[in-house]
């Protein structure tokens, strides 16, 4: 879900009724902005879950991982997230939009990691977005009396892909399919995990890609061939994004007028190579869809290149098919691991300031970036895509083609502060922005300038959405 980022008011005050309930336990807090808050591991994140029995909150340290699993072990129930319909019916009573840290606002059981206990001060989530509840030890203690305290979350900094490099990678995708799944090994992972070849029509355009003589007609009559390719194109030619003078009436003139040659390559092998795996039918509440971070995040990388420096600045026909192909991994994953998929879906809901591949690395040892880098390499596709998608969470990768990985790590970090995508903040680093040879307010104005065509790109999204269905 894409939402406007909150900014706090100069100042602000919780609704009466949660007031009144902490006046009636004598709770002393402070109302901090988010922005005033101390170390993660003292700010608390704040999961409400259920089953038949009823509800449970837990309260853990920010910097930590909600393991069901290890909460299934403590508390002998299945408990999975509310669902997010249900928590928005439980909020509104107190005209609220987040949940905060209070077990006093439902009628629930309260379970604290034991280690928010060894801080002598904490923030909790208030429920007013961009404000906390500073509370001593103390107010702690009195506010969750009635909780019960154990060890069910992990600490991040023990979540960590120690693969180094492609062969690395292989061995740790190969090992979490022996442990994670009921397929036999074979002598070849490819063969064990049955993936799909590359689509025919992608073959076709990556030797037009490399061929220096290759024409807009020979393109044109590549993409002519999938009726549904040919549409797409068109349509997205026709779409207010570009503003194309007239009516756009073939592929060619849709190339020739508006698109352009390379566009027009990295949007049909993104296309084809989407439709080789369905979306997951399961898929964690509140998240961004995954053609809207595909399309956004290709667009503000595009954005990017284009303000980069000249003698820098990388091509950019592969940095939109970067973009478009960042998360593929997320397709892959559900591909490989249907069972499992299940979990990291509900792991996700219960931990919104966790990144994702940290959460697949801490259940099946492997991660979607990895996953998604590997089929790259295994589809021969070009290696600054496969390096772009390996290293997009790491913002000190210098590697190979690194310029690739580090403007998608850019494009999702500056989409993140706009509360664009999934997962906690990302840092942007003065020595990243120098690597681009941007500066912030270059970079800003280049995403600003992207997501002023916001109404434009959502209707891309839905016309990329369209093209996969047909």
């Amino acid at each position: 879900m894409m939402n406007q980022a909150a900014t706090p008011s100069a100042s602000a005050s919780l609704p009466d009724l949660l007031e009144k309930q902490l006046q009636q336990k004598a709770i002393a807090y402070q109302l901090r902005p988010q922005s005033a808050c101390g170390p993660l591991a003292q700010q608390v994140q704040v999961c409400l879950l259920s089953d038949a029995e009823g509800m449970l909150l837990t309260l853990i340290p920010a910097d930590h991982l909600l393991d069901l699993k290890a909460l299934a072990g403590v508390t002998g129930r299945e408990l999975q997230p509310v669902r997010d319909q249900q928590l928005q019916e439980i909020l509104s009573r107190y005209q609220l939009t987040h949940l905060p840290g209070l077990p006093v606002l439902v009628d629930s059981l309260c379970l604290i990691e034991q280690q928010l206990l060894a801080h002598p001060r904490v923030w909790l989530p208030s429920g007013l977005p961009g404000w906390t509840l500073e509370l001593e030890q103390c107010a702690l203690a009195d506010l969750t009396e009635t909780a019960t305290v154990n060890t069910f979350a992990v600490p991040l900094s023990n979540i960590e892909c120690t693969a180094e490099g492609a062969e690395q990678d292989h061995e740790d995708i190969n090992t979490a399919v022996q442990n994670f799944t009921a397929l036999r090994m074979r002598q070849r992972l490819e063969e064990t995990i049955e993936i799909p070849p590359l689509p025919s029509t992608a073959q076709r355009i990556m030797k037009l890609r490399v061929n220096p003589d290759s024409t807009v007609e020979q393109l044109t009559d590549v993409v002519e061939t999938d009726p549904s390719l040919a549409a797409q194109v068109v349509s997205w030619a026709s779409s207010s994004f570009y503003a194309a003078p007239g009516k756009i009436r073939s592929v060619e003139d849709a190339i020739t007028r508006v698109l352009g040659f390379d566009l027009v390559i990295n949007l049909a092998v993104g296309l084809s190579l989407g439709k080789t795996f369905s979306l997951p039918k399961d898929a964690p509440e509140r998240t961004t869809s995954y053609w809207e971070q595909a399309i956004y995040t290709a667009a503000t990388i595009e954005g990017l290149a284009k303000v980069m420096p000249r003698d820098r600045r990388p091509e950019l026909g592969l940095n939109y098919l970067a973009g478009l192909l960042h998360n593929f991994g997320y397709l892959l994953l559900a591909y490989i691991f249907p069972p499992y998929f299940k979990l990291i879906c509900r792991h996700m809901e219960a931990n919104p300031h966790v990144p994702a591949h940290l959460v697949d690395q801490h259940l099946l040892g492997v991660n979607r970036d990895q996953i998604g880098s590997w089929l790259m390499r295994y589809w021969d596709m070009p290696t600054e895509i496969s390096s772009a998608i390996r290293h997009q969470h790491d913002p000190v990768y210098v590697g190979e083609h690194h310029l690739y990985a580090n403007l998608t790590y850019l494009s999702l970090a500056l989409l993140r502060e706009r509360e664009l995508g999934d997962g906690p903040p990302m840092v942007i680093s003065d020595d990243l922005l120098e690597r681009l040879g941007l500066t912030r307010e270059t970079a800003e104005q280049a995403v600003d300038k992207v997501l002023n065509a916001r109404d434009a790109l959502r209707k891309l999204v839905n016309e990329y959405q369209l093209g996969w269905d047909r």
